[in-house]
């Protein structure tokens, strides 16, 4: 993983982290982005590691926090993966840690920060939309297996 992104320059890599909130009917936490890129579309909560994160599960932890009100301890987040395809983010080069968060029924979520909105969907249904921004149709395709594998039931203490 990287650490800090190198300054400047269109080569550079921003490090983010991205989290996957998941009740316990299978629906997903999505938030419609406030700002460009892709103001307006659905997307998974997160953003950008601070020099001050302790690393990419904290930044996860604080942005699912800022951006939906939604708390979880960084230590309760598990690995999906890290997506770094060139073209993810029209910004430029970025790499970003996923996280899988169970979270209880009828946990609730208020927009706030970079989100103008906030919605649970049904998992399939978020696939099939093909509208989320960035790569997170990717990056659900990847909780998706490993919800069907049955791996999820042993995360969070389930």
């Amino acid at each position: 993983m990287l650490s800090q992104p190198p300054a400047g320059g269109e080569d550079s890599w921003r490090y983010t982290a991205d989290v996957v909130a998941v009740d316990p009917d299978g629906r997903v936490l999505l938030i419609e982005r406030r700002w460009e890129p892709f103001i307006g579309c659905w997307a998974l909560p997160g953003g950008h590691v601070d020099p001050t994160d302790r690393d990419s599960r904290g930044a996860a932890a604080r942005e699912l926090a800022e951006e939906t009100g939604v708390r979880v301890a960084a230590a309760d987040l598990t690995p999906i993966g890290t997506f770094d395809a060139p073209g993810r983010d029209p910004r430029g080069r970025y790499s970003t840690d996923a996280y899988l968060a169970r979270v209880p029924a009828g946990t609730v979520a208020v927009a706030a920060d970079d989100a103008a909105n906030v919605r649970w969907v049904d998992l399939g249904a978020a696939l099939d939309d093909g509208a989320l921004a960035f790569d997170h149709a990717d990056i659900l395709q990847a909780v998706s297996r490993i919800l069907t594998a049955g791996e999820g039931s042993c995360i969070a203490g389930r």
